[in-house]
């Protein structure tokens, strides 16, 4: 199959990224985050959540986020939301696109919300019916498609499934992640084609965490199969509360090095997001986990 003339990226690393940060990050930091992530070109970042503070502090400060942001006519800001308390919040700032999520395997769905997979999706309909009543786009995201730190292997089916659920919430887009990044390019195939049986390619993004070293390699497979949005995080920046030991998402850089290297469009400058990763690695004093940043900074160096 020929690979996409062009590809999208959704920047989450101001979200996905800074949620499992250790240390507060400051709203300011934040802002300039989201703010230097938009003029590098990246046509989504996804900038804040609207959770309870209790669960996850380092999204407290969302609302003030939003508010301080310079919104680009070119760049979608969207917010994660986990109820209808949470977008009456991200509504409250004048968020135009929300996130919801649910888990494909029951385990995960236990101790992330609280809830089972089918409760979760009964508390989602009537959020995702509100927000896009309201002129508000709702992205879905599937977390665990290829395996859960309680449940071990996920069925295809069980991800088919939860997919088929949130596409029939109204969802235009759907985000199917491997939150312990233990999947590989094969099951990466054998996911894509399972929901693609039900649902259009291009509504299907592909969410890669990096813990066994394969986001690259999955995201080159899931090119070959026609997948053309693609969730990264600048510096390789996350992991997850909910999953020990799950390192950052692939990092953004890594993923435009390959993509401009397949001659795949993408519209983001490289060199601007590999200078944004070494500056936000510095301000968290963490190592900046973009290989492809790290040697572009490096050669920048020299």
């Amino acid at each position: 199959m020929a690979l996409p003339a062009k590809a999208k990226i959704v920047e989450v690393g101001p979200r996905d990224g800074l949620q499992n940060e250790a240390a507060v990050v400051p709203a300011t930091v934040k802002i300039e985050l989201v703010d230097r992530l938009s003029a590098a070109g990246l046509p989504v970042v996804e900038a804040g959540s609207f959770v309870s503070p209790k669960w996850v502090p380092q999204m407290a400060d969302s609302a003030e986020v939003f508010a301080g942001i310079s919104r680009q006519a070119r760049t979608s800001y969207p917010a994660l939301v986990p109820n209808m308390k949470g977008l009456e919040a991200a509504l409250a700032v004048g968020v135009e696109e929300i996130a919801v999520f649910v888990s494909a395997s029951e385990g995960f769905s236990q101790k992330n919300i609280a809830c089972s997979r089918a409760e979760s999706l009964e508390r989602l309909a009537p959020v995702a019916a509100r927000a896009i009543a309201q002129g508000i786009k709702v992205r879905g995201y599937v977390s665990c498609i290829a395996g859960c730190p309680y449940d071990g292997n996920v069925p295809v089916a069980a991800v088919v499934e939860m997919s088929n659920a949130l596409i029939g919430m109204g969802c235009y887009e759907l985000s199917l992640g491997d939150t312990i990044g233990v999947g590989t390019a094969d099951q990466m195939r054998g996911i894509v084609r399972g929901v693609a049986g039900s649902v259009p390619k291009d509504r299907i993004a592909m969410h890669f965490h990096d813990t066994y070293g394969q986001g690259v390699a999955n995201v080159l497979a899931s090119l070959e199969e026609g997948i053309s949005v693609f969730d990264s995080s600048v510096a390789g920046l996350g992991g997850c509360p909910y999953a020990v030991g799950a390192s950052g998402n692939v990092a953004t850089e890594d993923v435009l090095y390959l993509l401009h290297g397949l001659g795949i469009e993408t519209g983001v400058d490289l060199d601007a997001v590999a200078e944004i990763g070494g500056w936000i690695s510095e301000r968290l004093n963490r190592p900046n986990a973009a290989r492809a940043g790290r040697a572009i900074l490096a050669k920048r160096e020299a």
